[in-house]
This record gives C-alpha cells, structure tokens and sequence, in this order.
C-alpha cells in the first residue's frame, strides 16, 4: 500500500522555521523524483519544490528561493522541506508528491503518488 505521510506542520511566528517530513512507504523513492506542493484557500495548487532521484538537482519556486531547502534521505524512504524565515504568505496546506515520469518537476498533474498534507500556519 502506497502512503506518503506527511509531518512537522503547526503554527509559527512570521520569521519562524519549520521541518517538515514526509514519510514514504509502498515504493522505493529512489526510482521516484519528489515534490513539495502546497495550497492556500481559495488558491490553486503551487509548486514549492522538488528534489531529482539521487539528491544532487534540487528545484524552487520563487517565493520561496533562498528560504526552503528539499532534501531526501533514499535510505530512509523519507523527503523533508526545511523551511526559514517564514512569511504569513508561507501559510497553506502543504503536500508532499512522488513522480516516476520524467515530465516538468514542478508541473502537479505530472506526480503520480500525493501524501494528504500538513497545514502551516505563520501568524504575523
């Protein structure tokens, strides 16, 4: 049985960090390339980051370069999203995904696994 569990979210000061892990089971994710997405109300789906099979090319989206870093443990099984300096912008339900195709990494329909997610919350 596939599940990707994620863990770490909860409620932070605007300048705050949070760890956020996401617990792989099911599947190998060495063969998979992973992803961070998340989703405010009433907004769509955005990608946050993404990290290749070994670890080595790790992507983001702009809003977040220079604050979060993906890494993968493929020992593990295990991905986790380091987030700093936290804005109330940051604030979103946040999903971690695998793909095992070879599309865009940060394009969500192309991810073929989804966790359920965690909720942030940055209070300002």
């Amino acid at each position: 049985q596939v599940q990707l569990v994620e863990s770490g979210g909860g409620l932070v000061q605007t300048g705050g960090s949070l760890r956020l892990s996401c617990a792989v089971s099911g599947f190998i994710i060495g063969n998979y390339r992973m992803g961070w997405f998340r989703q405010a109300p009433g907004k769509e789906r955005e990608f946050v980051a993404g990290v290749e099979w070994s670890g080595r090319y790790t992507y983001y989206g702009d809003s977040v370069k220079g604050r979060f870093t993906i890494s993968r443990d493929n020992a593990k099984n295990l991905v986790t999203l380091q987030m700093n300096s936290l804005k109330a912008e940051d604030s979103a339900v946040y999903y971690c995904a695998a793909t095992s195709g070879y599309g865009h990494i940060m394009t969500a329909s192309n991810y073929n696994y989804w966790g359920q997610g965690t909720q942030v919350s940055v209070s300002s």
